[in-house]
């Protein structure tokens, strides 16, 4: 499978320096528009995940990544790319500027055979969360949304407390501050996010109820979300509290989730009763970690607490992907 990027940013870098060690997928090329010799300097360091053991060069046209040799463009316009001159399968779509469905065409008319985004996509690109609902793919299917870490987290969540019965939930994900928000005061279209992300607690709006009303059309109008960013760097919390239709003890509930990541969610949904603290989930592979000693029950009123790596679990599912598209290619 011969795999593109297009964007460099957090998710892009990281599923670049990733796929680097991977066999059966070769990273072809990469879009950026910031200079190669900066992108070899982003890709080598990294203050999240540390420096990359192999040296990162880039000469003539190439990243050199030790003995991988990568094509680097500097294209904004996605029409210039020959994805079909060097034989893409797939592109990662990582800029967040082709997320509709005429948009993230343009890669196909460039010559690859599918796209998968990095985020969720308009409601014409099918949103399909790894193991929830991958099985609709088809081999018809061009373009593919795998959602975000938050949606990717909450989806098993609430899909397996409603198989208990949910009657409504408040999902409240305390995120570590991302590139959309300021370093320093600043204005902002959302004014919260112009505040300096290093130095508040700072609510912000997102759109991750939309999403789990379209994976969850059962739950419409039941579900509220908001994200409180947190002046860490990486690392994740989803505090989710949900009306049950019966008193369920957090007993049932832990047990529900313990079964499931020995089961049918293995390798995407985890379950620890260790004291964690978002440092501890750095490099984590899972969607979800169920933190079950935070499980708490109040009559039929749940809260659940799980923990996720927002960079390091998303492109885990990214990765479960190709692997997952490649049988159809």
């Amino acid at each position: 499978m011969r795999i593109a990027i297009n964007g460099m940013g957090r998710i892009g870098r990281l599923l670049t320096r990733r796929l680097l060690e991977l066999e059966g997928i070769e990273l072809v090329a990469v879009n950026d528009i910031m200079e190669s010799e900066n992108l070899a300097y982003l890709l080598k360091y990294d203050s999240v995940y540390g420096t990359l053991s192999s040296a990162v060069t880039y000469h003539e046209g190439y990243l050199i990544a030790g003995t991988k040799k990568i094509a680097a463009f500097r294209n904004e316009d996605p029409s210039a790319l020959r994805w079909g001159e060097l034989g893409i399968d797939i592109v990662l779509e990582c800029s967040g500027r082709f997320t509709k469905g005429d948009a993230a065409t343009i890669h196909l008319s460039s010559g690859a055979r599918k796209v998968l985004l990095s985020t969720t996509g308009s409601p014409d690109i099918p949103l399909l969360i790894y193991g929830f609902n991958q099985h609709a793919l088809t081999a018809g299917t061009d373009i593919v949304s795998p959602g975000g870490c938050m949606t990717n987290c909450t989806t098993h969540l609430l899909h397996l407390l409603n198989e208990v019965g949910i009657e409504s939930a408040q999902v409240n994900i305390l995120h570590s501050y991302t590139s959309r928000q300021e370093l320093v005061d600043a204005p902002h279209r959302q004014w919260r996010r112009g505040r300096a992300a290093a130095e508040s607690i700072i609510p912000v709006e997102i759109d991750l109820a939309t999403s789990l009303e379209r994976l969850m059309p059962s739950l419409k109008g039941r579900v509220a979300t908001v994200s409180t960013r947190v002046p860490v760097a990486n690392g994740a919390m989803a505090d989710v509290t949900v009306q049950m239709k019966r008193e369920t003890p957090a007993s049932e509930i832990n047990a529900l989730f313990r079964d499931a990541a020995q089961g049918v969610y293995k390798g995407i949904l985890e379950y620890t009763e260790e004291p964690l603290v978002s440092l501890d989930i750095k490099g984590d592979t899972h969607s979800c970690v169920v933190d079950g000693g935070l499980s708490a029950s109040a009559g039929r009123q749940v809260k659940v607490i799980a923990w996720f790596d927002n960079e390091y679990g998303y492109t885990s599912r990214m990765i479960d992907w190709l692997f997952y598209w490649k049988r159809f290619l």
